[in-house]
């Protein structure tokens, strides 16, 4: 890649470009020397090498360290090898400087750690993309302010109590893993109200995928098992709670009788028989789950609709909440709607999504620093991020945002950005892992590389490879880069990759979407897309894809064989990827000028497959999948 301009490394003053060093508040015009440490402290001579004999690129050999690549597994296209580590230190610059030094020495073939502040790069913001759209207007988004993001913060984690506390009430169970983030996915794809995070306006008001899944918990839930002795236990507490529960409920007499004959009827084997294996107390367990089951839903058809309904009504009287502070917020700063602005109906190379509101005047920001990790304080609210993110989404800024030059909002909207991601992910220990699970650099490398892949459909700021996505807020998100929510994005042409969150009723909605745009289309389009190997039963989208008329190649990769980025990358301390659970389908649609462009052959298909294999990188333990609903990222 073209080396940067010496400008695009510093800030300017007197229209010259400057250097500032944060390690000691010190302003220069020329660029220092790297490896200098007489100000440092270097205890360990980590920067005791001479700086003689630095090459064009201004690091020597002693700044710049290379380690020995780990080889991926065999069997791939020649051997497809993971990128080389360069270990870099740049202990005198600010982060800043250190992430515009390592993009200068980019390239595609290497990863580099920066030992001041010790992060890797996992992203290419240096590609730039082929995916041309029609102008369009600025959006009519409020813009974000960190009092407005407080509240909507506030009022999601009471919605999420209210949550909890009606699936105990009505049904005594809690609610079903990660079922709240699912529901909100599902809400957005019929959503057509003002809050970009909390559904008000959908149809039908009744969640299906809040339904389906505490539902299936009823009457209790099914977990896996890896014992006998636990697989004896839980048929009899399945028949106990059926038992008890058509009991307490107002049921038909021959639903009563056939539930408490099929209980009393487990149980009585139960005593009787103690000589059972593990597969005998689980096929028991299953003919149990099919005689009671019809039943059990029945009586509890009308409360668990109740649940969906009452959760609905609450969120939309906390949109309204939000939307009138946020309204009277802007009316204080005098901040009107503006006219429409006109727009020609012209294709361009797709850029980030405008707000028509300009944004208001922004709260002070604390921002500190511990160890590799930046904290932003807000009112005693504190989100954190690594420090390697907070230089990424600065990047970000700089390129996609046009309203800040001078940096003052910046971290404001990164403190609403990360918040907004921090709620809508949960408290929970892992919880909302999987909305952000990425695929390995490797793989997108080799998207880029081969099938000319610029784009993704479904990231963040936070997780994205490449500068160019779409994501789930445009309001937060647009000033790093974002187009806006996908469903929402309509493409001419490029290419494109979409590993969307695993909710059965987006990835439906996606397959509308992909084949409405190949369908009118004449320039190349192609989309390359990541999804769960569902097949006991097999999903609408996967079923849909897998017979669609623009489908040119699609593959498996089984369970355990492959890795994901880990959701939380942004606030691990270390690298860390996770071995799939499940097999992963990975399917082209392309129109026919997408296919003469970007075919799928062999020799691509196999480097692909090479670069998805797992490495000898920082496995975390694999997520735990959910029995209750299969919208969980393995």
């Amino acid at each position: 890649l073209p080396p940067r301009k010496p400008e695009e490394l510093s800030f300017k003053r007197e229209n010259r470009p400057y250097w500032f060093n944060r390690f000691t508040n010190q302003s220069m015009w020329e660029m220092p020397i790297l490896g200098q440490h007489d100000v440092i402290s270097d205890p360990l001579g980590l920067n005791a090498a001479s700086v003689e004999g630095a090459g064009d690129a201004g690091v020597g050999n002693g700044q710049r360290k290379r380690l020995l690549s780990e080889e991926a597994a065999q069997g791939g296209l020649n051997s497809f090898k993971r990128p080389k580590v360069n270990h870099i230190y740049f202990c005198q610059l600010s982060i800043e400087i250190c992430c515009e030094l390592i993009h200068l020495f980019w390239d595609m073939n290497t990863e580099y750690v920066c030992h001041c502040c010790y992060f890797r790069i996992y992203w290419d913001l240096d590609i730039q993309t082929n995916a041309v759209i029609r102008e369009r207007a600025p959006a009519n988004h409020l813009p974000p302010h960190p009092e407005i993001e407080l509240q909507r913060a506030q009022l999601t984690t009471k919605l999420r109590q209210h949550y909890q506390e009606l699936c105990y009430q009505r049904e005594g169970i809690e609610p079903p893993r990660e079922s709240f983030n699912r529901w909100l996915l599902e809400r957005k794809v019929l959503d057509k109200g003002p809050d970009p995070l909390l559904p008000s306006d959908c149809d039908p008001i009744i969640s299906r995928s809040m339904f389906r899944e505490v539902m299936n918990d009823i009457p209790i839930r099914l977990s896996r098992i890896k014992y006998k002795e636990e697989a004896r236990k839980l048929l009899f507490k399945y028949a106990e709670a059926a038992k008890k529960m058509i009991d307490s409920r107002n049921a038909t007499p021959d639903s009563r009788k056939v539930v408490k004959w099929n209980a009393e009827d487990t149980m009585n084997w139960l005593r009787r028989d103690h000589s059972a294996s593990k597969e005998d107390y689980m096929d028991r367990l299953e003919h149990l789950r099919k005689q009671c089951g019809p039943h059990v839903t029945a009586v509890a058809k009308d409360s668990v609709e109740g649940i969906c309904t009452k959760i609905y009504h609450i969120s939309v009287e906390y949109v309204r909440r939000i939307r009138q502070a946020h309204q009277t917020l802007l009316k204080d700063c005098n901040i009107t709607d503006p006219e429409a602005a006109e727009v020609q109906d012209r294709l361009v190379y797709c850029y980030p999504i405008r707000l028509a509101l300009p944004s208001p005047n922004q709260p002070r920001i604390e921002l500190h620093f511990e160890n590799d990790i930046s904290c932003l304080r807000y009112k005693g609210e504190m989100v954190k991020v690594n420090r390697g993110y907070f230089a990424k989404l600065e990047l970000l800024y700089r390129y996609s945002c046009i309203d800040d030059p001078r940096f003052e909002k910046f971290l404001s909207r990164i403190w609403c950005l990360i918040k907004r991601y921090q709620v809508m992910f949960g408290a929970g220990v892992n919880e909302g892992m999987g909305l952000q699970g990425a695929l390995p650099v490797p793989v997108f490398e080799v998207l880029n590389k081969q099938f000319g892949v610029s784009f993704e459909c479904f990231a963040s700021p936070l997780n994205s490879y490449f500068k160019q996505f779409c994501s789930a807020f445009p309001d937060t998100d647009g000033f790093f880069g974002s187009r806006g929510p996908f469903l929402n994005f309509s493409p001419a042409s490029g290419s494109f990759e979409a590993n969307p969150p695993f909710c059965e009723e987006l990835m439906d909605a996606m397959v509308t979407h992909f084949e409405e745009l190949l369908e009118k289309s004449s320039e190349p389009l192609s989309f390359i897309i990541f999804v769960p190997e569902w097949r006991d039963p097999l999903t609408p989208a996967l079923n849909r894809m897998e017979t669609s008329a623009f489908l040119r190649h699609h593959m498996s990769v089984p369970a355990f064989e492959h890795e994901y980025r880990s959701g939380s990358q942004h606030i691990c301390k270390k690298e860390m990827y996770y071995k799939a659970v499940h097999g992963t389908v990975i399917i082209f649609l392309q129109n026919d000028s997408g296919f003469t462009k970007w075919e799928p052959t062999p020799e691509r298909i196999q480097e692909l497959l090479a670069a998805y294999q797992v490495s000898q990188r920082t496995l975390g333990s694999p997520v735990p999948s959910s029995t209750s609903s299969r919208c969980v990222i393995g």
